[in-house]
């Protein structure tokens, strides 16, 4: 058993952590953290939450039983962990790498960036594991961070060792991993896109487009005026366009690795009117001629045996599909008339673009299948 904890448990991502944690048969959250929170159990702050989330005994102890049920499903995390509620009710504690030491073997970090890199350094120092949901540890360049968030990095000197936690593409990295800087959402549904034809060579490294759509959720739960109900429903629009939000790097970085050189794309993100979701229409050029047939084989070989990435031969993704689930649906159409290839990639962006994706590193992390705790179906309609 593996003793979790949750920094940032009352933002989006957070509680969908703890959505995935509660069914773990491994894992058992015995610390979260809430800094605007702090001394509120979740469920005065998430009313849905009541009776749901609980930590160790009055005593401190962690349930033996929570979390290790032997079912004979360990393999898809199907176990049932009812008994795990056992202790009080989680209490939101402070943002204390201290604190958070005392209590976990593990630390799941779902803040803002710049904190991530503040309380990693001393939670490696303790020996702890640490997965930083946030974007601190993204960027290989200490430089290209400054560049792009506006802050000096904090915490340099562990930033080589961090491993970029798209299990995908860097799965053989990930085992006995301390420090994994989850992907972002918009960038996970780019390079999942873009990796198959980038390996085989089969497209131009220029000229690559990715056209995104994103539902509010990905904004966060903090208040703002772009967020507000009133600006987003019946609207679309698009932000950070030419170059200017800040996965582009990241998209770039990842994407130069697969195709042994430096990579530049256009990166276009949109706000649609839906809580949860992105759909990603990604466009190549191809080098020699093509068949949708062919290239949908190509996506198939590449991700066999990746059993979160679902390669569509009939029909196109859509958002609702995936809702809920781990999964990134991808579909490609060969288009002869203009010599391209189009990509089209779903998936929800606070499971497979964040919380999901995050416990699927945690389990190769710990030497888990994969899929442990994860195997949850999307939710239809």
């Amino acid at each position: 058993m593996v003793r979790v904890g949750v920094a940032g448990a009352t933002g989006y991502a957070g509680i969908e952590l703890l959505r995935i944690l509660r069914g773990h048969p491994v894992a058992r959250v015995t610390a979260v953290t809430a800094e605007s929170n702090q001394g509120k159990p979740l469920s005065e702050v998430f009313p849905h939450a009541v009776g749901l989330y609980r930590g160790p005994d009055a005593d401190g102890a962690v349930d033996p039983l929570a979390g290790a049920a032997d079912t004979g499903a360990a393999d898809t995390g199907a176990a049932d962990t009812g008994a795990a509620d056992a202790g009080a009710e989680l209490v939101a504690g402070p943002n204390d790498a201290g604190w958070l030491a005392e209590r976990c073997d593990l630390v799941f970090m779902a803040l803002p960036h710049g904190a991530a890199m503040k309380l990693a350094p001393p939670l490696l120092a303790a020996g702890k594991k640490v997965i930083d949901l946030g974007a601190d540890f993204r960027l290989r360049s200490a430089a290209e961070y400054t560049r792009w968030y506006k802050v000096e990095h904090a915490a340099v000197e562990i930033l080589a060792g961090a491993v970029y936690g798209l299990p995908e593409i860097y799965g053989e990295r990930l085992a006995g991993a301390s420090l994994v800087a989850n992907p972002g959402c918009y960038p996970t549904s780019c390079i999942l896109a873009a990796a198959p034809l980038l390996r085989a060579g089969l497209v131009e490294h220029h000229g690559i487009i990715f056209d995104s759509k994103s539902g509010v959720s990905g904004a966060g739960r903090g208040l703002s005026l772009g967020t507000h109900f009133g600006e987003v429903n019946e609207n679309l629009r698009a932000y950070g366009i030419a170059g200017e939000h800040r996965h582009t790097p990241e998209i770039e970085q990842t994407l130069s690795d697969l195709a042994g050189e430096m990579m530049v794309v256009e990166f276009t993100p949109h706000l649609v009117p839906m809580t949860r979701g992105i759909l990603t229409t990604a466009y190549f050029t191809l080098r020699h001629p093509a068949t949708t047939a062919g290239v949908i084989d190509l996506f198939a070989d590449y991700y066999r045996g990746r059993p979160f990435v679902r390669v569509r031969r009939n029909g196109l993704p859509q958002t609702k599909e995936v809702l809920g689930s781990n999964y990134c649906d991808l579909a490609a159409r060969v288009d002869e008339r203009t010599g391209r290839v189009v990509v089209i990639s779903v998936l929800d962006n606070l499971m497979k673009g964040a919380a999901g994706q995050a416990v699927q590193n945690m389990n190769l992390i710990l030497g888990l299948d994969e899929r442990t705790g994860l195997d949850l179906a999307p939710v239809y309609p």
